[in-house]
């Protein structure tokens, strides 16, 4: 597929993306996925949803009940946007990390970033220096946008070159300090072609090196008017809350993109766990919600469920939904959770159901724009109703940075997720498990191994080996079987060590929940570690 020319002066993410013939097929069969080839989402997200409804609507609410009209928040997305390209340097193609817990000023940020032609690297406040490293060195990242309550570990990471500003502090070189002396003009956003990078998510595949994946500006606009316009349906005057953070795809979409494509608005959290989400639903008026099953679950057992009447939509993804849950849900509530399965490969949802086509246990069929089938390791189909790998295409597909995996996520011109469906003769489709060794938990993805090589750097660790245990509350958890030193001696002691040596080095829901203390872990003649038994021992 030809691309259109670019407006990146800095062209490092155009020329870092996988050979054409590694792309997976594209769709474009709905009319409103034909965009132009010129196109800016952050111009389309803001300017042209103000041309639609109007400067005055809301835009972002937090729970300290500040709230920001569309009017306001174009004009502090507008100034920022001039410091980046005035004061800061920052040209068309630049990666920016973006860098903070989820508030209207990370939102304006990422706006900021789109309508200044660069790149945004959204990532994880929790993240440690040691993965912020990693991913800065992946995408050649030369800015970073950061809370002032978040630069601990940006700073601690010392990634060479790296530019940081702070936003948020009392620094006299503080972003919001320098927006408010910006000028006030209008800030014209750069005419990237649709298919200029606009994102770099990362994601952890099943070795732990996490995988860069390049969204261009049209895919941004393509999982809303697909999922979020055909399935989820929002309306303008719908108010958006959930758990997920914005620097995951799933959060950035829901909390974000789609409220903004639809004129609606958003609850951002800055604790958003099920016990925060509970009462800010009731008392913010929230209509849509989006979290994972875990959430769902905990929220269930809480004596202030009455407090969700002004629900009118509920999501769920990040792992799977099941059907005890969405009963007890319908229930308790009276409400349909729609469910559904993403990828950050893919941005966003891709099989989905809503309201009567929901069917309790199926995550859905394809979205409107995707399609879906299930093969074999092959790449051939199977018969409805056996097990096999999920395949799926639509408007938006894998492009992996510089990453040799290209070749494992796409094939035949299909996105292979990882995950082993059955479809039945009717064309739901029907979650079995994940294909590899990731762990789900509460809708995170932990890579094993990832955990494992942190637990190596503790001095008492001799070996680790890290699997997932099934579990009723979060899908899975992360158990360590560990051989220590001679002389370490096992208990919570040496357990609680462990614990804080890993948080000192990945994010803390990577920290595994148990610690199993062996004398050898089980191994080949060869010496490869045998994950399989220490699953059978689970």
């Amino acid at each position: 597929m030809e691309l259109s020319p670019s407006a990146h002066l800095d062209t490092f993410a155009r020329d870092h993306l996988p050979p054409a013939g590694q792309w997976p097929g594209l769709l474009f069969d709905l009319p409103e996925l034909r965009y132009p080839d010129r196109l800016n989402c952050g111009h389309e997200l803001l300017d042209r949803t103000i041309d639609r409804f109007g400067p005055g609507r809301p835009v972002f609410r937090t729970g300290c009940g500040d709230l920001w009209t569309y009017g306001e928040l174009r004009d502090r997305v507008d100034r920022i946007a001039h410091v980046l390209t005035s004061r800061l340097g920052v040209v068309p193609g630049n990666r920016v990390l973006l860098r903070g817990p989820t508030t209207p000023w990370l939102a304006a940020c990422w706006l900021a970033v789109m309508k200044a032609g660069a790149v945004a690297v959204t990532v994880l406040a929790q993240q440690r220096a040691r993965e912020l490293a990693t991913m800065c060195r992946i995408a050649s990242v030369g800015h970073a946008l950061c809370d002032a309550r978040s630069l601990d570990d940006l700073v601690a990471a010392d990634v060479p070159g790296l530019r940081i500003t702070s936003y948020g502090g009392d620094s006299p070189g503080d972003l919001l300090r320098l927006a408010q002396d910006a000028p006030p003009e209008p800030y014209p956003a750069v005419a990237t072609a649709a298919d200029d990078v606009a994102l770099i998510a990362f994601t952890s595949g099943t070795t732990g090196r996490p995988k860069g994946c390049m969204h261009f500006h049209r895919d941004v606009l393509a999982v809303a008017d697909t999922f979020s316009a055909r399935v989820l349906r929002p309306e303008p005057d719908d108010v958006f809350a959930g758990s997920p953070p914005l620097g995951f795809t799933f959060g950035l979409g829901g909390l974000v993109i789609f409220p903004m494509r639809a004129g609606a608005s958003s609850l951002l959290l800055e604790q958003a766990g099920p016990a925060h989400l509970l009462p800010a639903i009731g008392e913010h008026g929230v209509s849509v919600l989006f979290t994972a099953p875990t959430a769902y679950r905990v929220m269930l057992n809480d004596p202030r469920a009455p407090e969700l009447g002004s629900l009118r939509r509920c999501v769920s993804a990040g792992e799977n939904l099941p059907a005890a849950t969405w009963r007890e849900w319908l229930e308790r509530t009276g409400l349909r959770i729609i469910n559904g399965i993403g990828a950050t490969e893919l941005l966003h949802i891709f099989i989905s159901a809503a309201d009567e086509s929901i069917r309790p246990g199926r995550t859905g069929v394809p979205v409107p724009g995707w399609q879906a089938r299930v093969v074999d390791r092959g790449g051939v189909p199977v018969p409805d109703g056996e097990p096999g790998l999920l395949a799926v295409r639509g408007p938006v597909g894998c492009r992996y940075l510089t990453d040799r995996r290209q070749l494992e996520y796409v094939r035949d011109g299909w996105n292979l997720t990882g995950d082993t469906y059955v479809r039945d003769p009717d064309g739901y489709f029907r979650y079995v498990a994940r294909a590899d060794d990731m762990i789900v938990s509460a809708g995170y993805n932990i890579a094993g191994p990832e955990v494992e090589e942190a637990l190596m750097h503790h001095p008492d660790v001799a070996e680790a080996a890290v699997i997932g245990r099934e579990d009723g509350l979060r899908g899975q958890i992360v158990v360590a079987y560990v051989v220590l030193r001679e002389g370490v001696p096992r208990g919570d002691g040496t357990a609680a060590a462990l614990t804080e040596a890993v948080k000192a080095r990945l994010t803390p829901y990577k920290c595994p929940r148990e610690f199993v203390f062996l004398d050898a872990l089980p191994r080949t003649p060869t010496g490869k570690l045998q994950r399989f038994l220490l699953r059978t021992r689970e």
